[in-house]
């Protein structure tokens, strides 16, 4: 007997409570003991996205509900991330888009609403955090419909019902003057809304692989959604890629079903269910896993492509190999190629002699977290300023991304942002009040020019200001953009740096490093006040004499250095410098650690 299903997959912006909503969801419907201790966002099981707050990869649960299982997908609101969500819709039957009281839709809304509607789901629209002091729900709402008619949503997707919900306090409404009890109300839109997966049972087993996983007791694991036909554990299969060639032929060794945040194994799957394989090792992402009668590959959703990419080498500076056990071109060429098969939103290419490698993704978040991933694990690297991917059209003219930015700010800031965003030749679409003292700012500009830009513009607006931005369209050239104005401080020895040295070096700029730093020849120690660059001795002790003079004693008073984080130091480098990364530490330097070979490089 096969259990009712609705497979459904919850949508929304970066921060606007996805996550916190599918807790309280599981708390409800029964899947914990009453006096269990349960982590929050519970779905967010990396360590980074524990860390950051943020969802990175996409990934299913399953509640009961009345009799009717319910498989429910987290997928990650940052736009850098929009390959998982693309390839998610394809395994669910319904959407539900989740959109912040307050802010109202955003970019990444826009975003993942118009790939929903362009399969054909029919969203459930969820306005969430009504308990914000700053909520707005009916000016909201009405912004939520005028989306779904920009984005020619049909008349069944235009009849979509409204909830009002509290996902941290764990309560859903119809209207907003019903009793705040419970989501049950949530449930049971679910059940009405959603159709059951349309389904051939009785045709031969076929499923799409949709994500890529693994697990520490039955290694590579397969996710997806059986489309036709039902399989048993131990049945022979195979793997067809998009060219209708075989990948491999194998056994089904382990299925598994998801339940709260557990995978249960079962003996038997059928049509509609989402469901975990092993006992595949060559078969990826966008293949299809089927009975060997199936011949014809199932249809998979083609992936925007990258529009960023960064140049990842082998560290070869004076400290490599100090913290790093994995050091070698192979040993990183190794983990980018496993990394670019798992995750379709990352291309991998390399130089002829295989010594540098370039991966292309989706922006600077993107790109960031897989090299924050690698120096977890124990790789030395260093790693290029990111660069955007130019196309060109039909007459020849080379075309650059551009992306659509939006800005909430305080009034009395909105002038600086306009101004700087002009500089980055961005052009202006929108600029709106949005209550509470706030203006909402829209723009369409180059990719390029926003690199980096992140903690310029928090330092702009004291740190209050939101700023979202996801890809438009590529659009002709806009000319050179003015990088970084100031010039680098550059350690002329290497060594240790010295408290009395830098108290010296201070009014030279800014410094990234602290007394005791272990630096090197070359190696970007600060940011100089000037646009040039300056080399500086840090490691210069105090001259020792035998005679004590009176006032010549002074505690050393120093400004604590910038500390920057992994992103920030991408985007700060220029063409010429690289970052080193290891596991322990970040250091920016020139690509040339000696002066007489950088000045031979800039006359070239």
């Amino acid at each position: 007997m096969t259990q009712e299903l609705r497979n459904i997959a919850i949508i929304a912006h970066v921060d606007h409570g996805k996550t916190t909503l599918i807790d309280s969801i599981m708390k409800q419907s029964g899947m914990f003991r009453e006096n269990q201790q349960v982590d929050e966002r519970l779905m967010d099981s990396g360590d980074l996205e524990k860390e950051r707050g943020i969802t990175i990869l996409a990934k299913p649960t399953s509640v009961v509900w009345k009799d009717v299982r319910i498989n429910i997908i987290d997928t990650p609101g940052h736009a850098d991330f929009g390959g998982e969500v693309e390839r998610v819709l394809g395994m669910a039957d319904g959407v539900i888009l989740l959109t912040d009281a307050a802010e109202g839709p955003m970019p990444q809304t826009k975003f993942v609403l118009g790939k929903a509607l362009a399969q054909g789901l029919r969203p459930i629209v969820i306005i969430n955090k009504i308990d914000r002091s700053d909520c707005r729900p009916e000016e909201v709402v009405n912004e939520v419909f005028d989306l779904f008619v920009a984005l020619d949503a049909n008349e069944d997707q235009l009849d979509f019902p409204i909830l009002y919900a509290s996902g941290r306090s764990g309560w859903c409404v119809r209207e907003l003057d019903d009793p705040r009890d419970n989501l049950h109300p949530l449930l049971d839109v679910i059940l009405e809304h959603v159709k059951p997966p349309q389904v051939d049972k009785d045709a031969p087993f076929a499923m799409l692989a949709t994500l890529l996983d693994s697990d520490p007791y039955l290694g590579r694991c397969l996710v997806g959604r059986v489309v036709q036909g039902s399989a048993a554990v131990n049945d022979s299969v195979r793997g067809l890629n998009l060219n209708s060639k075989i990948v491999e032929t194998g056994r089904l060794t382990k299925l598994l079903k998801f339940e709260g945040t557990s995978r249960i194994p079962v003996e038997k799957v059928h049509a509609g269910d989402i469901i975990c394989i092993a006992g595949l090792a060559k078969t990826s992402v966008s293949d299809t896993i089927c009975s060997p009668d199936v011949t014809v590959p199932l249809q998979s959703t083609p992936i925007d492509p990258p529009t960023m990419s960064v140049t990842i080498t082998v560290n070869d500076s004076p400290l490599a190999g100090r913290e790093g056990k994995k050091v070698t071109s192979t040993a990183i060429r190794e983990r980018l190629l496993a990394e670019a098969e798992t995750n379709v939103a990352i291309t991998f290419a390399e130089s002829g002699n295989k010594d540098s490698f370039e991966i292309g993704g989706r922006g600077e978040l993107q790109l960031g977290v897989l090299i924050e991933t690698m120096r977890r694990e124990g790789f030395e690297m260093t790693v290029s300023r990111p660069r955007v991917l130019y196309q060109a059209d039909d007459a020849g003219q080379r075309l650059e991304p551009m992306e659509e930015v939006t800005i909430d700010v305080d009034e009395e800031f909105a002038s600086s942002v306009v101004d700087s965003l002009n500089r980055r030749k961005g052009e202006m679409l929108d600029m709106r009040a949005a209550g509470a003292g706030k203006t909402r700012l829209m723009f369409r500009a180059p990719s390029r020019g926003l690199i980096g830009y992140q903690s310029r513009f928090l330092t702009q607006t004291r740190g209050t200001g939101v700023l979202n931005r996801i890809f438009d369209s590529y659009a002709p050239h806009k000319g050179a953009i003015e990088g970084r104005r100031n010039g680098a401080l550059i350690s002329t020895d290497s060594g240790t740096a010295v408290a009395y040295a830098l108290f010296n070096l201070q009014d030279r700029g800014e410094m990234f490093v602290a007394p005791q730093t272990p630096v090197y020849q070359g190696m970007i120690v600060g940011e100089h006040s000037r646009n040039n660059d300056l080399e500086i001795n840090v490691l210069k002790g105090k001259q020792l004499t035998n005679v004590r003079a009176s006032g010549s004693d002074e505690a050393v008073k120093l400004v604590p250095p910038r500390r920057m984080s992994l992103e920030e130091m991408m985007a700060y480098i220029n063409e010429d410098e690289l970052l080193e990364v290891t596991p322990r530490s970040l250091r920016l330097r020139k690509m040339y650690l000696c002066p007489h070979e950088r000045k031979r490089a800039a006359r070239a």
